[in-house]
């Protein structure tokens, strides 16, 4: 997979949604309180993502401006702030 500058974790306005972006080409999203919700793969031509939920489900989006559009949902950047617990990563918050 070649390089690209957009992992990490990215959310709506309101932290709803929640997309973690892995540098190994996976992706992780919470949607409230429910971690873990989809998992996948994505893959990155340019500004332009393609995810494959492990459920076989396709989405995309673009990143525009330093904005993911997915789905008819805005997603900013966020700080990456993480707990690992036994469990996994887990989201322990954001800022903007």
């Amino acid at each position: 997979m070649t390089a690209h500058p957009y992992p990490g974790l990215w959310s709506t306005d309101d932290g709803h949604i929640r997309h973690r972006l892995l540098p190994d080409g996976r992706y992780d999203e919470a949607r409230g309180d429910r971690e873990h919700a989809y998992r996948g793969q994505y893959w990155i031509e340019g500004d332009h993502i393609e995810y494959l939920d492990d459920t076989g489900f396709t989405a995309d989006g673009d990143f525009i401006d330093g904005v993911l559009h997915h789905a008819g949902m805005v997603l900013r950047r966020q700080s990456d702030l993480t707990t690992t617990t036994d469990e996994g990563t887990r989201h322990a918050g954001t800022a903007s």
